[in-house]
């Protein structure tokens, strides 16, 4: 039976009077059932904001994704009960009815899915907000895309498609797929590892070989930076899990080595001095930790001492200040005990007794 034939039987097989209740009835309960859900919904709202419990909030948020084709498709099928129906015109509606609800039951999942994974993570450290915020998107969607399937299959067994042939033609015709796209697969896992092993989050400032810059965004394919000169830079994610990544943003502690120079004629009391001056230097700075100073060796032009010490920020400009300060105090104690910084020089010796002995010979072209 075809559909115009279907629907002049049906139109043939109710009087008027059934069409009014029937309509009156759909329109009756789709009036009713939007009533309820915006009186509930409201009245959920005001209960969560005086509480502190998760369940208001689930329910208000289960609640807020109920959509308007749930409630036309609960009241157009009640309003087909005052009908007279075909068999295959009621099998039809049924299909239609489960469809709707299979659709709707989508989205509450995708809802309760959100809520779960937000939920989850934003307890936590405000530090780890990056970390949070790149996991957070990235099963998020992942999460999304397996409940659409699932959806959509089931979708399709309601409508009587043959959803287990389907899946071996998919599972047969993903290996193929799979062999082409093997790149795009291979950065997909790659995020998955990054937002679980989580080796760098959104906002460490990381240095990948010769490129170094801020984390922006983490994608499924690439991962993208803010380089120091303003460009962003982006990543493939399987690329960059190969490579040797420097984490910058997660050193507790920045060791910072100097060497210094003085002059060849400082005296030895001086000398065994410097160390000392350059340790109350560095104990000096509130955001540095001494470790060591040592008159090191003889330079070509200068007697060498190399100092290390500790910066306790990881901040780069907090290190730079805490350098910068050291320097200048060394500046002033070197200048109070009379202590000369070296430069380079050379220093060249003239025997002039043996060229006045002998000028015709200094002046003589030596012989090959």
């Amino acid at each position: 039976m075809n559909l115009t034939t279907m629907f002049r039987k049906l139109i043939a097989e109710n009087t008027t009077q059934d069409w009014v209740f029937a309509l009156l009835a759909a329109a009756g309960f789709m009036l009713l059932l939007h009533f309820l859900r915006k009186l509930v919904l409201h009245h959920l709202q005001r209960i969560a904001k005086t509480t502190d419990t998760v369940i208001d909030d689930f329910l208000v948020e289960v609640l807020s994704a109920t959509r308007i084709l749930l409630v036309a498709a609960t009241g157009l099928y009640l309003g087909t009960h005052f009908l007279t129906l075909t068999a295959t015109l009621e099998k039809f509606v049924d299909r239609a009815f489960v469809t709707v609800i299979i659709l709707q039951v989508g989205f509450w999942f995708s809802r309760v899915l959100m809520f779960w994974l937000k939920h989850r993570f934003s307890q936590g450290e405000l530090e780890d907000a990056g970390a949070r915020a790149m996991t957070l998107s990235l099963l998020s969607f992942l999460g999304r895309v397996v409940v659409w399937v699932l959806v959509l299959l089931l979708m399709l067994d309601n409508l009587g498609l043959n959803v287990t042939a389907l899946v071996t033609s998919l599972g047969i015709g993903g290996i193929a797929v799979a062999l082409a796209v093997q790149n795009i697969l291979g950065d997909l896992f790659a995020s998955l590892s990054i937002a679980i092993d989580k080796p760098f989050v959104i906002g460490d400032f990381i240095i990948v070989d010769n490129m170094m810059g801020s984390v922006e965004h983490v994608g499924l394919k690439t991962t993208r930076i803010r380089s120091l000169s303003g460009e962003q830079i982006i990543f493939s994610n399987n690329d960059l899990l190969k490579s040797r990544i420097r984490n910058y943003k997660r050193m507790q502690e920045r060791r910072a080595l100097f060497a210094i120079g003085v002059t060849y004629d400082t005296p030895a009391q001086k000398l065994e001095q410097i160390p000392a001056l350059i340790q109350q230097a560095i104990e000096a700075q509130g955001d540095a930790r001494f470790d060591r100073a040592h008159f090191k060796g003889f330079g070509a032009f200068s007697l060498d001492f190399e100092a290390v010490y500790y910066v306790l920020k990881p901040d780069y400009n907090v290190f730079m200040d805490v350098q910068q300060a050291i320097n200048l105090q060394l500046v002033r104690r070197f200048a109070e005990h009379g202590i000369e910084f070296a430069f380079p020089t050379q220093t060249l010796y003239l025997n002039r007794a043996t060229s006045a002995a002998r000028p015709h010979d200094a002046l003589a072209p030596k012989s090959q």
